[in-house]
């Protein structure tokens, strides 16, 4: 017999784009007081999901490739058998829209659950074609305004407050984000550029933290040389440190990359560095004090402009 308290949200990834979700987790937790939530999401998303106060489940999706039939069969299995009256898809990737197709009704008694994305048939699709057009933030709204939920609200972090002592930054201190996706170089402003603005910092007696996975140790273990109280933290934060780190930071100051997106909802100032490679009218950062800075060429940005715009 099917559960009727049983919800499922989709949302796999990447990092900006669950960070631009929130707004639409809390909603669909307010419509669904009652209801038991699951998210269904990716294992690097899986820590601050279950901190946060939206779900009541996280289920981690390891997103099997095509000939992983085990795997797939498993994933299949478990959204079947979960007993879900009505999924949120709030991917509408080409793998979510495989998943609305593998879980078709065995029978009359097991019905498919509701459905709100882009698959082909669902319940309540997302049918405005210029759904590629609109920024993330509000084609997720439309989406969910379609699926009967019209209060969708910012974003909210606030309940994060994860204790970062052990990284022993100073009282004041800037947060910067020299990295990026290695297949894209063209998203990285040059790193001379972030030497002057570790100077300029300096120069004010305010410590520069960098922030960065661990493949871009190399890279922040150079700048970090740029001045003695400069301090890397490649590879050494977790998702809810960096939301603590970000709210204590004056000012953060970054490429185009999914710690942004942190640093844009946890109030610091937020400065945006993108290269003709990303379009901000659909994807930027939002938060209460956003700059986005662009130019065809990363390089045409001077840090003469960014410390400019610091200095406001």
């Amino acid at each position: 017999m099917v559960d009727a308290q049983k919800i499922l949200v989709i949302k796999l990834g990447a990092l900006g784009d669950f960070i631009q979700a929130a707004g639409p987790f809390k909603a669909i937790r307010l419509y669904h007081r009652a209801e038991r939530i699951t998210l269904l999401t990716s294992a690097d998303f899986a820590d601050l999901a279950n901190a946060s106060p939206w779900f009541d489940q996280v289920k981690i999706d390891y997103k099997p490739k095509a000939r992983e039939i085990t795997k797939w069969l498993s994933l299949r299995k478990w959204i079947r058998n979960a007993g879900f009256t009505r999924i949120y898809d709030l991917q509408t990737s080409d793998r979510s829209n495989f998943y609305y197709k593998m879980i078709k009704p065995i029978n009359k008694l097991n019905p498919r659950p509701d459905w709100s994305g882009i698959a082909p048939g669902c319940s309540h699709p997302h049918n405005n074609l210029d759904r590629d057009l609109m920024h993330t933030i509000e084609r997720q709204k439309e989406q969910l305004l379609l699926a009967g939920i019209d209060n969708v609200p910012s974003g909210d972090f606030s309940w994060i407050n994860t204790d970062i002592e052990h990284f022993d930054l100073n009282n004041t201190f800037a947060l910067l984000v020299p990295g990026g996706a290695t297949h894209r170089p063209a998203k990285r402003w040059p790193s001379q550029y972030y030497q002057q603005l570790i100077q300029y910092f300096a120069s004010k007696k305010i410590q520069v933290v960098l922030i960065g996975g661990k493949e871009e140790e190399p890279l922040l273990n150079k700048l970090a040389t740029t001045d003695p109280t400069c301090v890397s933290l490649a590879g050494a934060t977790t998702l809810l440190d960096l939301f603590s780190i970000a709210q204590k930071s004056q000012v953060a100051i970054g490429n185009d990359t999914g710690p942004m997106h942190v640093a844009a909802v946890s109030g610091c100032k937020t400065i945006v560095l993108y290269a003709s490679e990303s379009d901000p009218v659909l994807c930027a950062q939002r938060g209460d004090d956003v700059t986005i800075f662009r130019k065809n060429t990363l390089s045409d940005i001077m840090p003469s402009q960014i410390i400019k715009s610091i200095a406001r």
